[in-house]
């Protein structure tokens, strides 16, 4: 009975051992496995903005769009947003990771919904100093950027109010300077006019 006694736990112990060998060697299989399987499917994302060129007046509000488009991956709330302006003083971030940057400034914002695909900017109350070429820069989870092609925004100046008031009197200012000058002018010439009134008269008098 000895024999059967030795030769029992041998048997479990070798059992007990390939078990966890084969434990062991399954997480390190799934360990391996699992970063193999999300390299292959790299994110094939398409950043689209319309339109390309935008044309805005004075004090009016302008929605820049942008949108996502990515088949293979469709939640898309784990992407960074970034919008950034660019005119010939340079580059100026205006959006990063979804939220204003720009100190006192709530006047741009990202007004799309990103679970949705929309990262539309607005600019409220564009001033002279918003034109530029607007671009949506989206970094993905993996650190590949993607960039849109960007929008050329270009603002006209408005004729406020007080423009006008300015344009009305200087108006009136010329007129004013036309008719004082025509006045003076009659004034001037009235005696002279009298005397030679007075002078066809006598002349015809005679």
């Amino acid at each position: 009975s000895a024999v059967p006694f030795s030769l029992f736990p041998g048997t479990d112990v070798g059992i007990t051992g390939g078990g966890a060998n084969k434990e062991n060697a399954a997480a390190v299989t799934h360990v391996t496995a699992q970063p193999l399987l999300l390299t292959p499917e790299p994110w094939n994302l398409l950043v689209t903005q319309t339109p390309a060129k935008e044309k805005a007046k004075e004090g009016e509000t302008v929605a820049l769009n942008c949108h996502l488009n990515s088949p293979r991956h469709p939640s898309l709330t784990d992407l960074m947003v970034k919008w950034y302006k660019e005119d010939e003083k340079g580059q100026m971030d205006l959006l990063e990771k979804n939220v204003t940057i720009l100190p006192n400034n709530s006047r741009i914002f990202m007004s799309g919904d990103l679970s949705q695909g929309d990262v539309s900017l607005t600019i409220l109350n564009v001033t002279t100093s918003d034109h530029g070429i607007y671009f949506c820069e989206i970094t993905l989870p993996d650190g590949k950027v993607v960039t849109g092609d960007g929008t050329k925004l270009r603002i006209r100046r408005a004729l406020d109010l007080f423009g006008i008031e300015e344009s009305i009197g200087t108006i009136i200012g010329v007129v004013a300077a036309g008719i004082g000058g025509i006045v003076v002018l009659i004034i001037v010439l009235t005696p002279q006019l009298r005397k030679c009134i007075l002078c066809m008269r006598q002349e015809s008098r005679q």
